[in-house]
């Protein structure tokens, strides 16, 4: 059958994209009472984060008793864990457990960061294609997310470390391109590569603005992902110590509506 943009648009609509919040937006909150607000919001699905300054989960905790944590989040909240943020580096034995843990809660998508500017390009590759093994081993998709300061700041070496590490997608942050010294930069070779999306509004001189005051084009990355019959997950990702009490709440309503309405 040809697949017409219609159909294409069909597709995309009738298999879905999961909105989900990363639980670094409320990072400041112990982990219950994050899932609390989150189902007050109107959310139904999380992303995990494990960062070492969140209070929410320990990484060396979950790692070495994935399946006690795992009974413990299901007992905590009915809320479905679409996605698996590892926002540090970590040793592989502790990345093993942390999959182990994503594999438990039935997450497919696990995202890492790229290594810091300046490390040389095969030795990237190599810690890449090591860790996607555990996670393909895992049934799960790993990818890299495109933040400022890692090799993944260039669309294009992002782009070439997927190709290089095969399996290995992007997970598309597209405020690290708007806010970024000289200013914008295109994205749009990353499309076939994204697995996930981390979404906040962006100008180019603040990482995180109110939505619908910065340069974030929601619509055009949605149809840009509609081409490439994406129907995995997003996450509204408000970045950690920017926002707090009302305010907070109200940028995670807003983007929930907004990006609703989109999809």
């Amino acid at each position: 059958m040809q697949v017409t943009k219609r159909t294409q648009f069909r597709l995309f609509r009738e298999e879905s994209v999961h909105l989900a919040v990363s639980m670094r937006s409320l990072g400041d909150q112990a982990f219950p009472a994050a899932c609390l607000q989150v189902q007050e919001l109107g959310f139904d699905k999380i992303e995990i984060c494990f960062s070492e300054s969140s209070n929410q989960l320990k990484m060396a905790a979950v790692a070495a008793d994935p399946e006690t944590h795992v009974a413990m989040l299901k007992e905590a909240s009915r809320l479905s864990a679409v996605a698996v943020f590892l926002e540090s580096e970590t040793d592989l034995t502790t990345f093993s457990g942390l999959v182990r843990f994503a594999q438990l809660l039935k997450v497919a998508q696990f995202t890492i960061e790229a290594s810091p500017r300046g490390t040389p390009f095969n030795t990237e590759v190599d810690r890449l294609r090591e860790r996607n093994a555990i996670c393909h081993q895992a049934g799960i998709r790993m990818s890299i997310l495109t933040r400022s300061g890692t090799l993944a700041e260039d669309p294009h070496t992002a782009v070439e470390l997927c190709q290089a590490a095969k399996g290995v997608g992007i997970t598309l942050d597209p405020s690290y391109f708007i806010c970024r010294p000289g200013g914008i930069v295109d994205f749009d070779v990353t499309f076939p590569h994204v697995l996930h999306v981390h979404l906040r509004d962006t100008s180019v001189s603040e990482l995180q603005v109110p939505a619908g005051l910065g340069e974030v084009d929601y619509g055009r990355i949605i149809a840009m992902l509609r081409q490439y019959n994406y129907n995995r997950s997003m996450s509204v990702d408000l970045l950690p110590g920017t926002l707090q009490g009302e305010d907070r709440l109200r940028e995670l309503r807003k983007l929930r509506l907004l990006l609703t309405s989109m999809l």
